[in-house]
C-alpha cells in the first residue's frame, strides 16, 4: 500500500503543472528518499508509516492541484508534519525528509 501512495505521489509530481523542473526534480528525489525511510519504518511501526504515506499523497495532491494557494495547502503540510513529530528522537532522518518535502513545496509557492 505504501509503495502504491508514493508511486501516487510520484506521478502527480512528474505531471504537475506547478513549480519549475528543478522542483519537481527535487520532490522526485524526496520521494524516492521518503520511500526507503517508510519502507524500514513499514517493518516497526506500519501504521505510523501508513498514515505518513497517506498525509505525504495529500500534501501532494494538495500542492499539484491547478490553483492551489498556500492557505489551501496549509492543513495538508501541518497534518504532515504533525504526523511525523513523534518520530523525530527514534527517525531523524524520517523528519528531516518530512521537512523538507514541506519546505520544498513552500518555497515553490504552494
Amino acid at each position: 500500500m505504501i509503495q502504491d501512495t508514493l508511486k501516487k505521489i510520484e506521478e502527480k509530481i512528474k505531471l504537475a503543472r506547478v513549480g519549475s523542473d528543478e522542483t519537481r526534480q527535487e520532490l522526485l528525489r524526496l520521494v524516492n528518499d521518503l520511500n526507503g525511510e517508510l519502507n524500514d519504518l513499514q517493518i516497526t511501526h506500519a501504521d505510523q508509516a501508513r498514515n505518513i504515506a497517506e498525509f505525504t499523497q495529500v500534501a501532494a495532491d494538495q500542492a499539484t492541484r491547478e490553483g492551489t494557494t498556500p492557505v489551501l495547502a496549509k492543513p495538508a503540510l501541518d497534518g504532515l508534519t504533525s504526523s511525523v513529530a513523534e518520530f523525530e528522537l527514534t527517525h531523524p532522518k524520517l523528519v528531516s525528509l518530512v521537512q523538507a518535502f514541506c519546505t520544498t513545496l513552500s518555497n515553490a509557492g504552494i
